[in-house]
C-alpha cells in the first residue's frame, strides 16, 4: 500500500508504474518487501473496520485514522468498501494506495466515503507524479508511524522519513488520492 504526494506537480503527466523508471538491468530493483503489502486475515480486519466505522461511538475513535471509501469497479461493476488510512490536510484527506483498486479512481470524480460514522460524497483527486507522491508520503509518515511502517518507510530519529524509502515507494506503484469531503 503505497501513493501519497502533496501539492499538483506531475499531476496527470506521470506515465504510471509500468513506465517508471527502473534499475539498469531493466528489471524493478529485487526488494525483500511485497508490491503490495497485505496483512494475513486482511478481508476479517476490512470487516471488523468497516463494522466499527458503522457504529456511531466507536467511528469517532477509530475514524480518527481511517475512512471508508465505496468504490466501483470500472471494468467489473463491483462494488467495493474498501477502509484506509488518511491524514487531513485543511479540507483533505490525505490516502496513500498502491492497491489495485485504487486505478479506479479518477480525478473529477466522486465517490461515496464513511467518515466518522456518516455517509457523504467526496471529490477525488489522483496524483502518481514522482515528487507529488514522494512528497504525500513523507506526510503521512511523520503523521502516522503505523502508515509509516505499513508500507515499509524507515523514520529517523528526527522524526523524518527515508528519501530512498519514499522513493521506492512510488517506484513500486503507488499513488495519492486527495479527497474533499461534501
Amino acid at each position: 500500500m503505497r501513493g501519497e504526494g502533496a501539492g499538483a506537480a506531475g499531476q496527470g503527466s506521470d506515465p504510471g508504474p509500468e513506465a517508471r523508471p527502473r534499475s539498469g538491468s531493466g528489471r524493478r530493483p529485487s526488494r525483500s518487501r511485497p508490491r503490495v503489502r497485505t496483512l494475513p486475515g486482511q478481508r476479517l480486519v476490512n470487516l471488523l473496520a468497516r463494522g466499527l466505522l458503522r457504529t456511531p461511538l466507536l467511528s469517532r475513535l477509530v475514524g480518527a485514522r481511517l475512512v471508508v471509501l465505496h468504490v466501483v469497479g470500472r471494468v467489473s461493476g463491483r462494488r467495493y468498501a474498501v477502509p484506509v488510512a488518511y491524514v487531513t490536510r485543511g479540507g483533505e484527506l490525505l490516502i496513500g494506495t498502491s492497491s489495485r483498486w485504487g486505478r479506479n479512481l479518477r480525478t473529477g470524480e466522486q465517490i461515496v466515503i464513511r467518515l466518522r460514522g456518516r455517509r457523504r460524497r467526496a471529490d477525488v483527486r489522483t496524483g502518481t507524479g514522482e515528487a507529488e507522491v514522494v512528497a504525500a508520503y513523507a506526510e503521512m509518515a511523520r503523521a502516522n508511524r503505523a502508515f509509516a511502517r505499513f508500507n515499509g518507510i524507515r523514520v529517523g530519529e528526527d522524526g523524518e522519513p527515508d528519501r530512498e524509502d519514499l522513493r521506492a515507494v512510488w517506484r513500486d506503484g503507488a499513488r495519492v488520492l486527495r479527497l474533499t469531503p461534501r
